[in-house]
């Protein structure tokens, strides 16, 4: 019995798992019989490896073939085993060196004139491999980019099964055929999210409460709710959020990037997303393309995880099917969503900024004098948005149009992004500053006990709370959230505590009574 082994990675979620492909030849009926729980796509692989390797001019083994994958308990999808499994069939066969097949961990899709096709996902299965202790990775050349962004991994980047095989072999690489320009694995971006880079907030006429809210929002990471009339610029608003947060951090880039790589949404010709992203996914969406999901072994992130670092935008948000939005209300306090499947577990990191818009009732009139809607149909329309959803949103704005003053005069004074983000970088500097050594990195995500324990504002600032509290108006989580935002306006405003005007302006967002 002739043995070689292989090895590739499986993904689930954005995690990758380092899979043994080991290949047997034997004596018995012809075939190749594949084991280890892989699913449809995987089980086509025995037509395209049998395929490309015939292509590439190798002789296609004509005895009984058996490819194991392990862990066997480890549920695989997806065609990027093909290229680990063609080299784990000839190392078996005697036509490659079974030492040197068994060093590099290999990922790839192969086609069926031999050429190696891009996958989804090639930079979490090149950090699993990396994490496993491997530094050489075989991939799509499509894949190069986003594989190297990987430190202390050596990428070998092939374009066709036989161009690997002569590496293999330590043979010179043949001039490979020109072949059509191959579609890149992921959705291209939309010409929307391409123009949303050159939005700045001094577009913005008017609403100095709402630019306001934004700036707090970057600043601490805020949930925010925009309640107003068609035209008042609520998603003008949220569509320049992104222009006013940093770039992220080299690590928070990658766990991003690796999200999109998985979910095929990364940008062409951008390996890594560097920039805060933004999602605003209709109001037809489902709770699965909500929180992430699908069928079988393929679970994809959901909007609040392609959100993660960023902002997602919830527009028309009384629009959306019941339970959607609740669907959220977990995932806003951990900061991650978990997904439970029979075989295995999931979790997609999604610490996002929400930002929802709505029309104050479903007519959704310009003007109030045209509105036909009963108060208990506004009521009705609104109440579609849960108390415990709207509990876990600092920032509560009603906007109302914007003068004619305003719109003639407001572009020389409002403020443009770069300034407003200026002062957003440097209250995020004065906060990381406070809690050096602990492992949050915004206001928002600070908990509650935490807070009172070891960031309590003076006790005269906590007056306008606890009359609140005294009152009725405010909840016990309402309070830690007021607290948060209040530290937020004293980070913008360089104090070193929160002052009783800070803790009051924090309140008034918080209720919504800011008109």
């Amino acid at each position: 019995m002739a043995l070689a082994r292989t090895r590739s990675v499986g993904l689930i979620g954005v995690r990758g798992h380092l899979v043994d492909v080991e290949a047997a030849i034997t004596n018995g009926t012809p075939g190749l019989h594949l084991v280890g729980l892989p699913d449809t796509a995987l089980s086509e692989a025995r037509d395209r490896v049998r395929a490309a390797i015939l292509h590439s001019g190798e002789d296609w083994p004509t005895r009984h073939m058996t490819v194991a994958l392990g862990p066997a308990d480890l549920p695989k999808a997806g065609a990027g085993f093909d290229l680990a499994i063609a080299v784990a069939i000839l190392a078996a066969a005697g036509v490659l060196p079974v030492a040197a097949c068994a060093e590099p961990v290999m990922i790839g899709e192969l086609g069926l004139d031999g050429r190696v096709r891009a996958v989804r996902g090639a930079l979490p299965a090149v950090l699993g491999a990396a994490e496993a202790g491997f530094r050489t990775v075989v991939v799509p050349l499509a894949n190069r980019e986003e594989a190297e962004l990987v430190p202390g991994v050596r990428v070998l980047a092939v374009p066709s099964l036989r161009a690997l095989l002569c590496e293999l072999r330590g043979e010179p690489v043949p001039e490979e055929p020109e072949r059509p320009a191959e579609p890149p694995p992921y959705t291209p971006v939309d010409s929307a999210r391409t123009r949303r880079g050159t939005l700045d907030l001094a577009d913005v006429r008017g609403q100095s409460e709402g630019r306001r809210a934004l700036e707090i929002s970057a600043a601490g990471g805020h949930h925010l709710f925009l309640l107003g009339p068609p035209g008042c610029g609520k998603t003008m608003l949220a569509e320049r959020l992104p222009s006013l947060l940093p770039p992220l951090e080299r690590q928070t880039a990658l766990e991003v990037t690796a999200i999109h790589s998985v979910a095929g949404t990364l940008p062409p010709g951008q390996p890594l997303v560097a920039h805060p992203p933004f999602h605003a996914p209709h109001h037809t969406a489902s709770r699965a393309a909500m929180i992430g999901g699908g069928s079988g072994r393929r679970v994809r992130p959901g909007a609040i995880s392609l959100a993660h670092a960023g902002v997602l935008f919830v527009d028309e948000a009384p629009e959306f099917q019941g339970g959607v939005l609740d669907s959220m209300r977990q995932p806003m306090e951990q900061g991650e969503v978990c997904i439970d499947r029979t075989a295995f577990t999931v979790k997609f990191p999604a610490l996002f900024t929400l930002v929802m818009a709505a029309n104050p009732c479903p007519c959704a009139a310009a003007k109030v004098l045209q509105c036909r809607c009963t108060p208990a149909i506004r009521s009705r329309y609104l109440s579609r948005i849960s108390g415990p959803l709207l509990d876990r949103v600092d920032l509560k704005l009603e906007l109302s149009p914007a003068t004619r003053a305003e719109l003639r005069y407001d572009l020389e004074a409002a403020e443009s992004s770069a300034t407003v983000s200026a002062r957003v970088l440097e209250a995020r500097e004065r906060a990381l500053k406070r809690m050096a050594g602990l492992p949050w990195r915004t206001n928002s995500e600070v908990p509650g006990p935490e807070l009172r324990r070891s960031f309590a504002p003076p006790p005269e600032s906590l007056v306008p709370l606890e009359l609140a509290l005294q009152d009725g108006s405010l909840s016990a989580r309402g309070m830690d959230r007021a607290l948060r935002t209040a530290w937020t306006i004293a980070d913008l405003a360089g104090r070193d505590s929160p002052a009783p005007w800070d803790t009051a302006e924090a309140l008034a967002f918080w209720q919504g009574h800011t008109t």
